[in-house]
């Protein structure tokens, strides 16, 4: 079956009494180069255990079965599940798990189910739970790399050079812990239904440590999320809102950080925030 074809798509979701949740943010690839693409990029091969999110009617289940030593993909829409053990069943290495990812221990399910694989992840997310499930994925060390298709928008902002005013303080969480790669766009046109804005897939790769040292790992992300409390302002400004000192302190550390006073925290890289962040630890 062909799982990328507008008619085949429609004829199983027909069988299936299978109706699209607007909620649940499902949009089904109907190019079939694209999930091609997409598996390629992850680097999976016979090594690798992938975890994918949400898989759908499983068109990039289906490239990652053909590479992957195992596929493991969380679907939490149930009325899928029976359309996935139908399009599935030529794959013996591909297994479909029900739940909520967000909800999943997933170094207990990697370990269970990637035992002698080397676990990463592949996945067309929905756009709305991008953040939180790339916060989950980070803060799970296993995955070695993770390759995903989102909106364009967000992507650009995860990759964006640190110090840019297209970055935030997740781009900065981010790339803390990764190395990340814009790779290419897919088109609205793609997918059935068409969502409103272009998509594109981001690669990030785990760093073998973070990209900087810091004292206190805690304060220095508290520092940083601070920095973008009030994205308009200062930086001193924004600080001042978010911790616990007067704004003359934070523009005295500023200052001996070699740092403006006028500067905003946009313009910092993780660099310059790690040493910020000691300076603040010492008040």
């Amino acid at each position: 079956m062909n799982l990328c074809d507008y008619d085949s798509i429609r004829e199983l979701l027909g069988r299936h009494g299978f109706h699209f949740s607007k909620s649940m943010g499902q949009n089904f690839l109907i190019d079939p180069q694209v999930p091609r693409d997409i598996a390629a990029s992850s680097g999976a091969d016979a090594a690798c255990g992938v975890l994918e999110i949400g898989p759908g009617i499983g068109p990039l289940t289906a490239e990652l079965a053909q590479r992957a030593g195992k596929v493991v993909s969380v679907e939490l829409d149930k009325a899928l599940l029976p359309v996935l053990a139908e399009t599935m069943a030529p794959y013996p290495n591909v297994e479909i798990v029900p739940g909520d990812v967000l909800k999943l221990d997933l170094n207990a399910l990697a370990a269970e189910k990637f035992q002698g694989l080397r676990p990463i992840v592949c996945a067309n997310l929905p756009y709305n739970i991008t953040t939180p499930v790339l916060t989950k994925l980070i803060e799970t060390p296993c995955f070695e790399t993770i390759t995903v298709l989102i909106q364009k928008e967000v992507a650009q902002r995860l990759a964006a050079p640190q110090g840019s005013s297209d970055g935030g303080a997740f781009s900065l969480f981010l790339q803390y812990y990764m190395e990340t790669e814009l790779l290419f766009d897919v088109p609205r046109e793609k997918f059935l239904p068409a969502p409103k804005v272009t998509s594109a897939v981001l690669r990030c790769v785990r760093r073998q440590r973070p990209a900087v040292e810091v004292e206190d790992e805690s304060f220095f992300f508290q520092v940083i999320k601070g920095a973008f409390l009030l994205r308009r302002k200062t930086l001193a400004n924004s600080l001042a809102a978010a911790l616990p000192f007067d704004k003359a302190a934070i523009q005295a550390a500023l200052s001996d950080c070699g740092l403006s006073a006028d500067i905003r925290g946009e313009r910092l890289t993780l660099r310059d925030f790690a040493g910020l962040a000691a300076r603040l630890g010492r008040l």
